[in-house]
């Protein structure tokens, strides 16, 4: 354990005693949010950000020291294992080196190099290695007739198998020719016959050749997507072809690994066969199957973190606040499902109108909306931007003219998910008279009100902020995200009297079961009065108390504290301080000016050290605070309703959807979110689109390009009507740095400096990325 604990300090550049306590917390069954705010002094104030990739880490090195010790076993019980493979085990850093060694160990099935083993064969073997100047034939001889060997060409072949066998096992040649491959290699990419049209959106890899170690994570999801619908055909090649007369590099390093060399002696041609043969049928195929792998992990790594940190954004958006909300689920046959909320998300009516087409009922949908407005106190219109969304907004806009003395907020607000939440079994059971369609309308409503409370609900990946996310491996996308819905309800913090089961679920240290019991037992014996009352809850232990109590929030009850994030256990400070001002509890919360004149190493102690009372007296000062940003709205422009509305030079007001890689996706009112590539985002070089928006910011944008027919809109953010740098240009333009420049109609043909073929290179990706529809896949 020590090693381990010592590796994951090195990598996080802390100390391993730091490292010791937060594993020690961890295994204890402490969580991340509960290590981060209220054990500061154990771990020497590692942040959840450390703390989430320590216990990656310390999952994944475990599971090495596991797989190593297996290893160690298997070598062990077949007698094979000497200090010489013993010490390289142990030093072996990744679970791909511990194969590479355990290659020739492995149990195999049987094979043509262990036919020929048992015939007899291994001394023939060794013997053409060692002597090439033996002839093969004459050598093989003696061996026919003999073990079912029945000629020397059949003995010739038994050799060979065990000497490409030798080859494959050998750990330090696979481990050299996948890391060469991997820093020498290109993903090439065709398009198949016949599927040009079909497969239209993969246009950009038509033709397209990269390195391997250059491509980012959601160029590569695209390859291995096109690949799958069967649209392109990829190929990892060398990135130059050998010269006339000499052997590619890799089938050279066999021939040197092995000892072979073509000297035009009687063995040599043979040897030199089995090392194509070695290359060709055997390392080859498992190298690109390695080096698609990584591919994958990479590609893997980098989509998990675009949608944890966009899914971490929009968790953390701005809250309408509790305010009466009416909610618009925009539909066109089906009508426009309404939804009005209270202040507290309670549904006190819902409705149907017919606006659009093929009724077109407007004035008899803005009567019955302005009777909800009026018998309800409606403040807020929350809109949900899918089908007929824009005309639902002007359907508001004109109901917020018509009603000032109102003073009406509409809203537009992303309905993605609010379908899954509906067929949910949750919704089933928190609105089971209202219909499906309705509880799409509730939902949106809610999520303007809360975004964080709603969208708790709905399982992250279906709230539509990833990069290709349905191709991701379930576990690793589902780990992360539930940790960062996890981290955003902690920091923000819970009102237990008010929350659903599904946010108190998210709550360190409580689990779905003792969720719903919450819910229960406040449901039959009224609101908590005070944090100790939780106690009484069926399965909330001593130990779930510890890690939830500072994160649920009691707001109006008994003691003022407990709708702070001071923890129950941190009481007694609290006690000091008001002892040595003077002042009740109540005087002093909010009280900056003293607050800010205390000395926070005046009360701590050996169980209270300095940044628990620093936090604790900031959390005094503004108690209970929301971390998230104040809530602001976006203003669509007039008469741009439809992407025919939209013309390059267009200035317009716009709200941040969707932050990849290569850029920002931005709601503009037109029902397709345009592109901001990333080299139009700032005046400066940018190397992260997240340095600079992130989703739910209002943002003003220019229009650069608008392609109809796609479904397309390039936008910038730049202030500057000059091309973007060229450096940042060059490299971010994307798919074609190998391509042939033959093709002039092909975005990237276009000059490096010019910032439209970048653009709509990446609107290519950002399509795809996006999913079909430009919102969400």
């Amino acid at each position: 354990m020590t090693g381990i604990n010592a590796r994951i300090a090195g990598e996080l550049g802390v100390a391993e005693t730091q490292v010791a306590a937060a594993v020690d917390l961890l295994d204890g069954g402490a969580t991340v949010p509960f290590i981060a705010r209220y054990r500061k002094e154990a771990t020497g104030a590692l942040d959840d950000a450390q703390l989430r990739t320590l216990e990656e880490r310390l999952a994944y090195l475990r599971d090495l020291e596991g797989r190593r010790s297996a290893i160690l076993d298997s070598i062990r019980a077949q007698g094979k294992l000497d200090a010489g493979l013993a010490a390289q085990i142990a030093r072996a850093e990744t679970k791909a080196r511990l194969e590479d060694l355990y290659l020739p160990f492995r149990p195999k099935r049987r094979n043509k190099a262990q036919a020929a083993r048992e015939a007899g064969l291994e001394p023939l073997a060794e013997a053409l290695l060692a002597r090439p100047d033996l002839d093969p034939v004459r050598q093989a001889s003696p061996y026919a007739g003999k073990n079912d060997v029945p000629d020397a060409e059949a003995a010739l072949e038994g050799a060979r198998a065990i000497l490409i066998e030798r080859a494959c096992d050998d750990a330090e040649l696979v481990g050299s020719l996948r890391e060469t491959g991997w820093q020498r290699g290109r993903m090439a990419a065709r398009v198949r016959k016949g599927k040009r049209l079909e497969g239209e959106k993969f246009a950009d890899y038509f033709d397209f050749s990269e390195p391997l170690a250059k491509l980012p994570s959601h160029r590569i999801l695209a390859l291995f997507r096109g690949e799958k619908e069967e649209i392109l055909d990829l190929d990892i090649a060398d990135a130059e072809e050998p010269r006339p007369g000499t052997l590619p590099w890799q089938e050279a390093r066999i021939a040197q690994r092995l000892g072979i060399a073509e000297r035009g002696r009687p063995g040599d041609a043979f040897l030199m066969e089995t090392v194509r043969q070695a290359w060709r049928k055997r390392l080859k195929p498992a190298t690109e199957t390695d080096l698609r792998a990584r591919l994958w992990t990479v590609a893997e790594e980098g989509a998990v973190t675009v949608f944890a940190r966009n899914l971490r954004d929009l968790l953390l958006a701005a809250p309408a606040g509790a305010r009466p909300t009416l909610g618009l689920d925009p539909g066109y046959r089906t009508g426009v499902k309404v939804a009005a909320v209270d202040a507290t998300g309670k549904v006190v009516a819902t409705d149907t109108i017919y606006p659009h087409e093929p009724r077109r009922d407007w004035n008899g949908a803005l009567m019955t909306l302005a009777k909800l407005v009026r018998a309800h106190g409606i403040e807020l219109i929350a809109i949900g931007n899918g089908t007929a969304s824009r005309e639902t907004d002007r359907l508001a806009a004109e109901l917020v003219a018509k009603m000032p003395e109102q003073s009406l907020t509409k809203v537009l607000v992303s309905e993605a998910g609010a379908s899954v939440y509906s067929a949910s079994a949750y919704a089933s059971a928190e609105l089971p008279n209202l219909d499906v369609t309705l509880r799409g309308a509730v939902s949106i409503a809610r999520r303007l009100q809360d975004p964080l409370a709603e969208l708790v609900k709905i399982e992250p990946k279906a709230i539509g902020v990833g990069q290709y996310q349905h191709d991701l491996g379930e576990g690793k996308l589902a780990r992360s995200l539930d940790a960062v819905v996890e981290d955003c309800v902690n920091s923000v913090g819970v009102d237990v009297n008010s929350a659903s089961a599904p946010l108190l679920a998210r709550v360190s240290g409580l689990t779905e079961r003792v969720a719903g019991n919450i819910v229960v037992h406040r449901d039959a014996n009224g609101p908590f009065p005070k944090r100790a009352a939780l106690r009484k809850v069926p399965g909330l232990g001593p130990k779930a108390y510890e890690l939830a109590a500072g994160f649920l929030r009691i707001r109006g009850g008994e003691d003022p504290l407990d709708a702070s994030g001071v923890h129950p256990e941190a009481y007694p400070v609290v006690k000091k301080i008001l002892k040595a001002t003077g002042r009740p509890i109540e005087a002093l919360i909010g009280d900056g000016a003293t607050l800010r004149g205390l000395s926070p190493k005046a009360f701590a102690d050996d169980s209270f050290g300095l940044p628990t009372v620093t936090d604790i007296i900031a959390e005094l000062e503004k108690p209970g605070r929301d971390p998230r940003p104040s809530f602001r709205t976006a203003a669509f422009a007039e008469g741009v309703e439809t992407i025919k509305d939209v013309k390059p030079g267009m200035r317009l007001e716009g709200v941040v959807t969707n932050v990849a890689a290569f850029g920002a996706f931005v709601d503009i009112g037109v029902h397709q979110d345009g592109l901001v590539h990333v080299s139009m985002l700032a005046d400066r070089f940018v190397k992260d689109p997240r340095e600079v928006v992130k989703p739910g910011d209002v943002v003003q944008v220019r229009v650069i390009e608008v392609d109809a027919a796609r479904k397309r809109i390039a936008l910038s953010m730049r202030s500057s009507e000059a091309p973007a740098r060229q450096g940042q240009e060059r490299r971010d333009a994307g798919p074609r740095p190998g391509a042939r420049p033959k093709a002039p109609a092909k975005p990237s043909s276009r000059p490096a400096a010019e910032p439209v073929g970048a653009l709509a290179e990446a609107l290519c990706r950002a399509a795809e990325a996006k999913g079909p529809g430009g919102r969400k896949s």
